[in-house]
């Protein structure tokens, strides 16, 4: 990397962005981006409101027959330049990545590869966009059947992987033919802004994607529903916040993907390998310093087991690295916010009130930054805020079992179905709990299942809809069916 990290977001957008150009918020508000390591301001953006919404909103409208029209080859060309560009600025996406949400740079650049493989998977499904032509059983019709661009779409993405979760829902959206009105997480918005001026670089023509960073997402995004203009939206966040969305989208009839909560359980079974169940756990649990959705929180173990995973845990979370993301080395760096800080100390806390017990970890750390340490706790009460509520932090609440169906009533005692983990050494028990599982995801021996090639979401109030795999792109396409007699 050539530019320091300054010199880059120096060089980045606005925040608002539509037919090709950066424009400042027609208020003219502004708002600070900071580090989360170390609480200074890192980025200066335009705040937007309504007025640039609709702005946006029509730019899209305006630009969706054009851009339907361009062929799909060229659409797939468009995304795997994308691909090339992410791989190639690698080092410059991690460390702004890094510098606004706080991950290590180690994941950023892990992250960077995950990002960049949505642009390649899509680039290759947009020319695989499937139809069929056949007669009617009967023999006095013709059938065919096309999948057309769904139209202008809404995109909404949180803050905790601010170049994957934008990948993801724009590859699909450029590779169907739908132009998008996007608004990322104003914590974390400058990567985004590097993906716009990279997909412009890539060839994307101008007025397909528009953007909008606000901290008042309420009314912007009630405008882009309420316009009349947009036809789909895709939303990854919470599940209170995603409800609000569905009961908004319901009056225009929108389209809609919603990736939201997750509370998952993560199962050792007796037979389990403890090295395996271990290593998976890390992954599961202390990957983004837990605030992923993915993120295991229930840690139910079989009671003959128990005190071997609690102290290999333990020794694994005592032995990791709290910095600051940007220094070599580190493992865990700080929460996101101040709120996110307070959140996990109070969950915490409110365990050990009930009488969890505290194997490492279990206080912030004091100073610049919101630092939390990897926390591992053991006879949690059941009825412990932490273990209905996403945690979003680098804890683990562990809690024994007796048996599989136990197990598995408890895995399924909550409103979330997004993943769940099972460990054991029996492909007839693992499948056998798997299947049995209320979870649109199983880890299966693996505490990572997120792939572009797999369709990711969940059951239940964890969200509608699947991004990536083989059906990630029919989100963002409607079936049409023309009759014609045999004559």
């Amino acid at each position: 990397m050539t530019r320091s990290v300054a010199d880059i977001i120096a060089g980045l957008g606005t925040g608002i962005y539509r037919d090709g150009r950066w424009h400042t918020a027609s208020s003219g508000d502004t708002f600070t981006v900071e580090n989360p390591a170390t609480g200074e301001t890192i980025a200066t953006l335009s705040d937007g409101g309504p007025d640039d919404a609709s702005a946006a909103v029509a730019a899209a409208a305006a630009n969706q027959r054009d851009w339907a029209a361009v062929p799909t080859r060229t659409r797939s060309e468009i995304l795997r330049r994308a691909y090339e560009l992410v791989l190639e600025r690698a080092d410059e996406l991690a460390a702004v990545m890094t510098a606004e949400m706080g991950k290590p740079l180690a994941e950023a650049r892990g992250e960077v590869g995950y990002a960049a493989e949505f642009f390649r998977w899509f680039a290759e499904e947009a020319v695989r966009v499937r139809g069929d032509a056949r007669r009617s059983p009967d023999g006095k019709s013709r059938f065919f059947v096309t999948s057309e661009p769904v139209g202008p779409s809404i995109l909404i993405t949180p803050w905790n992987f601010p170049l994957a979760m934008v990948s993801r829902k724009i590859g699909p959206a450029i590779a169907a033919g739908c132009t998008m009105v996007y608004k990322p997480a104003e914590l974390t918005p400058l990567t985004s802004l590097y993906v716009v001026d990279l997909l412009a670089e890539a060839g994307l023509p101008d007025g397909v994607l528009s953007v909008v960073c606000t901290t008042s997402p309420g009314p912007v995004v009630s405008t882009w529903i309420d316009s009349g203009q947009a036809r789909k939206l895709s939303f990854t966040g919470s599940t209170p916040v995603g409800k609000v969305l569905l009961e908004q989208c319901a009056r225009g009839v929108l389209r809609t993907s919603m990736e939201l909560g997750g509370n998952a359980p993560f199962i050792v079974c007796a037979d389990a390998d403890i090295d395996t169940a271990v290593d998976a756990a890390m992954v599961a649990k202390t990957r983004n310093m837990g605030q992923a959705c993915t993120a295991a929180n229930r840690m139910l173990v079989h009671c003959s087991r128990i005190d071997e995973f609690s102290a290999a845990l333990t020794e694994r979370m005592s032995a990791l690295t709290v910095g600051d993301g940007a220094a070599e080395g580190t493992d865990i760096g700080p929460l996101v916010e101040a709120k996110a800080l307070d959140k996990v100390e109070s969950l915490v806390g409110d365990a050990v009130a009930r009488g969890a017990k505290v194997l490492c970890g279990g206080e912030r750390i004091e100073g610049a930054g919101h630092f939390y340490p990897p926390t591992v706790l053991t006879d949690v009460d059941p009825a412990a805020e932490l273990m209905s509520t996403e945690v979003f932090g680098p804890v683990a609440a562990i809690v024994p079992f007796d048996t599989d169906d136990e197990a598995v009533a408890a895995a399924n005692d909550t409103e979330f179905g997004l993943v769940a983990y099972v460990m054991t050494e029996s492909a007839d028990r693992g499948f056998s709990i798997a299947e049995r599982l209320e979870s649109g995801m199983v880890g299966f021996n693996t505490g990572l299942v997120s792939n572009p090639a797999a369709p990711f979401g969940g059951v239940k109030q964890s969200g509608l809809g699947r991004e990536g795999g083989l059906t990630g792109i029919d989100e963002f396409l409607e079936t049409k069916y023309v009759a014609m007699p045999v004559r």
